[in-house]
C-alpha cells in the first residue's frame, strides 16, 4: 500500500515537474511549456499602474472552475473569476477576464476564454509559474487597415442600404400621393347631365283631305 501511494507521489511530481507556465510581462503573454516545448500561447493583461503584478516563481495553490472574488465587490455580487488559477493567498490569481490590450487588472492576470479553458485542462496543482519582465516597457499592437478597410466598407454598405429603403419610402409617399390626388380629382369632378330637347315642331291636327 505505501509502495503504490509513493508511487502515485512520484508520478504526479514527475509530471508536474515536466509543465511550466511562463508568463512575460514585457510582451503580455503567457507560455504554457511542456517537456521544453511551448504546447500554447496566449495574450494577456497584467496589472496597471498602482496595481503592479508582482514577479517571480510561484505554484499553483487551488483551481476553481466558478470563483466570485471577494476582495473586488460588485453591485450583484463580487468579480466573476472563471477558470481561476490561485497563485497565492493574497489575492494573485491566473483567470478568464477583458484583455483590452494593455495592462488594466488590479494585479492578477488576465487572459481570454479559450487560452484560460486550454489552461484548466492542461494545467495542475503544483505546477510553477514563473513571472518575469516589465509591463511598463510593453508596447501596445496598433491596429491593422485591413480592419479600418473593412470597418468603413460596411458602414458604405449600410448607408447604401439605408439611401434604398428612404428612396423606396418617399417613391410610395409620391405614388400613394398621387393617386390620392386622382381619386380627389374625380370626386371632386362635376357630373355633366345629358337633357332630351323637344321636338322642334308639333302635330297639332291630323287632316283627311283626299
Amino acid at each position: 500500500m505505501l509502495k503504490t501511494i509513493l508511487y502515485i507521489i512520484l508520478l504526479t511530481v514527475l509530471l508536474s515537474a515536466s509543465k511550466l507556465i511562463k508568463i512575460d510581462l514585457s510582451k503580455q503573454k503567457l507560455y504554457a511549456i511542456e517537456n521544453g516545448e511551448v504546447v500554447f500561447s496566449g495574450d494577456i493583461s497584467s496589472g496597471k499602474s498602482g496595481h503592479r503584478t508582482p514577479r517571480g516563481t510561484f505554484k499553483i495553490i487551488d483551481k476553481e472552475r466558478f470563483h466570485i472574488s471577494n476582495k473586488y465587490p460588485e453591485p450583484n455580487g463580487g468579480a466573476k473569476m472563471p477558470y481561476m488559477h490561485r497563485l497565492t493567498n493574497s489575492g494573485l490569481a491566473i483567470h478568464q477576464g477583458y484583455l483590452p490590450g494593455y495592462p488594466a487588472s488590479h494585479g492578477c492576470i488576465r487572459v481570454s476564454k479559450t487560452t484560460a479553458k486550454k489552461l484548466w485542462r492542461w494545467s495542475r496543482e503544483g505546477i510553477k509559474v514563473k513571472i518575469y519582465g516589465d509591463a511598463s516597457n510593453f508596447i501596445p499592437k496598433k491596429p491593422k487597415r485591413v480592419a479600418k478597410k473593412r470597418v468603413k466598407k460596411h458602414k458604405k454598405h449600410i448607408a447604401k442600404k439605408r439611401a434604398k429603403k428612404h428612396f423606396a419610402r418617399n417613391r410610395y409617399k409620391r405614388y400613394s400621393s398621387r393617386v390620392r390626388q386622382k381619386r380627389y380629382v374625380r370626386k371632386a369632378q362635376t357630373r355633366v347631365v345629358r337633357v332630351r330637347r323637344a321636338p322642334a315642331y308639333e302635330v297639332v291636327e291630323e287632316l283627311d283631305i283626299w
